[in-house]
């Protein structure tokens, strides 16, 4: 079992930056794929970031391509998510994720464990 627990949400203004933190405990990270998901009110769950075992591939959703960018540090267990230019849209609860291999996933069932979310409020 892991279980990952964010931290970091909160509220900013339009324009401004937040960083994401996904800590992990039970087991270590480095053997798992790493996701970040969001969920509005009212919506369905979607896909933000992912990035594999390394750190090495990393993929976006179009809609925070360029402003967001998904890191991990295996040494303290932890996974990242630096927002910047954060737009009233991406107000949201954010999810951590992890994923067994393979790599490459953006579909929620693909992934194994779940933290409870963080909540990110952006005003305009």
């Amino acid at each position: 079992q892991v279980q990952l627990v964010e931290s970091g949400g909160g509220l900013v203004q339009a324009g401004g930056s937040l960083r994401l933190s996904c800590a992990a405990s039970g087991r270590t990270i480095s053997n798992y794929n790493m996701g970040w998901f969001r969920q509005s009110s009212g919506l369905e769950r979607e896909f933000v970031a992912r990035i594999n075992l390394s750190g090495q591939m990393t993929y976006y959703a179009e809609s925070v391509k360029g402003r967001f960018t998904i890191s991990r540090d295996n040494a303290k267990n932890t996974v990242y998510l630096q927002m910047n230019n954060l737009k009233p849209e991406d107000t949201a609860v954010y999810y951590c994720a992890a994923r067994a291999p393979p790599y490459g996933s953006r579909a929620l069932d693909d992934y194994d464990y779940w933290g409870q979310g963080t909540q990110v409020t952006v005003s305009s």
